[in-house]
């Protein structure tokens, strides 16, 4: 457990007031042994989807974190997207600093951030880039090691691909085993926050990194986060960070090829059943507004042609030996019956 690498801190830096406040009540409620708070993260300049969007107070932020540093002792590390936010880092004695997503799909950009921290005192962070290319973030993690920074340490954040129904992101476990094959010495870190885009998955979604071996945890922390200005959903609250990291299980490494391979299955079936366990809710609560809906209109419970439509989009993706085609018969069967039973309520 000792050995994991813990960073937590807002999304992003609001107010000298917001920012303090998080910092006091994470160090007053840490009460480990031997489990550290190794980083303090908090963005500076947010790289925004969308133009109107919460963007960050920018240079102003970084007196902050030179004073949150001084005063708490923590090591505090931010978001750059560029050469010139790395020397404003270096002004402020930030010695830690993360490639962002957005950043990590331009190779030019991070060449660029690679050139420039070469010769400096820095421990980089590389997140996976927003989209799923292995040799994309692998070389994101290359132009650094070969630029002679210090430490470099790779996070897990999911990839924007549009095919995730439950989390913000596709976890895309089976890339980030490949990435940590590739770079065994490289320290792996999941962002559970990123992934889940709300914050009642963060707990499994951690505990599913952990059991894949990963080093380590970044999560989003802020003191309010229903008032948050950005990624309000993803964050948690200090007491909440502290009582989730006091239930994980930080296990020691697996070793063998056999264990290996057969905790990556296992924790594929974990993350498969959360995602069926979180659409069957949402299925039934869309069954009862279909209830409602023929109520409303007079329209009759079951309606044959409409059901046959939903069998058929099953089986078109079933497996073909018959123990399957007999299980999905049943579970067919049973959906059915269930969603009739609720909409005659």
């Amino acid at each position: 457990m000792s050995k994991s690498i813990i960073i937590a801190g807002p999304c992003a830096v609001e107010s000298r007031e917001q920012l303090f406040a998080t910092a006091q009540e994470l160090c007053s409620l840490w009460d480990f042994n031997d489990l550290k708070l190794n980083y303090f993260r908090a963005g500076v300049w947010k790289p925004r989807s969308e133009p109107g969007s919460f963007s960050g107070i920018g240079t102003e932020a970084l007196s902050y974190l030179q004073e949150l540093q001084q005063q708490l002792n923590l090591s505090v590390c931010v978001e750059v997207g560029s050469p010139e936010q790395l020397d404003l880092c270096e002004k402020y004695d930030i010695k830690v600093v993360w490639i962002g997503s957005r950043t990590a799909v331009n190779p030019f950009d991070v060449q660029e951030i690679a050139c420039a921290a070469q010769g400096r005192d820095l421990t980089v962070l590389v997140k996976n880039p927003i989209i799923s290319d292995l040799k994309l973030w692998s070389g994101n993690v290359e132009r650094f090691l070969k630029a002679g920074v210090k430490e470099v340490i790779s996070v897990h954040r999911g990839f924007a691909d549009g095919s995730e129904n439950v989390y913000r992101n596709t976890p895309g476990w089976d890339l980030a085993i490949d990435f940590k094959v590739r770079f065994p010495h490289i320290p792996l870190l999941c962002d559970p926050s990123h992934i889940a885009g709300d914050r009642q998955y963060i707990a499994q979604l951690s505990q599913l990194a952990l059991d894949y071996g990963f080093d380590g945890l970044m999560i989003e922390t802020h003191i309010q986060p229903e008032i948050a200005l950005s990624d309000a959903g993803q964050q948690l609250r200090p007491a909440e960070l502290i009582g989730l990291l006091h239930r994980l299980n930080f296990k020691n490494p697996i070793s063998s090829p056999a264990e290996i391979e057969l905790s990556k299955q296992r924790n594929l079936i974990n993350n498969i059943d959360t995602q069926i366990s979180v659409l069957l809710k949402k299925r039934m609560m869309i069954v009862d507004t279909i209830a409602k809906i023929k109520f409303e209109h007079n329209l009759p419970v079951v309606q044959p042609e409409q059901w046959q439509k939903v069998v058929a989009r099953y089986f078109e993706n079933s497996l073909e030996d018959n123990e399957y085609q007999d299980f999905l018969n049943g579970f067919l069967e049973l959906l059915h019956q269930s969603s009739i039973k609720r909409q005659r309520k």
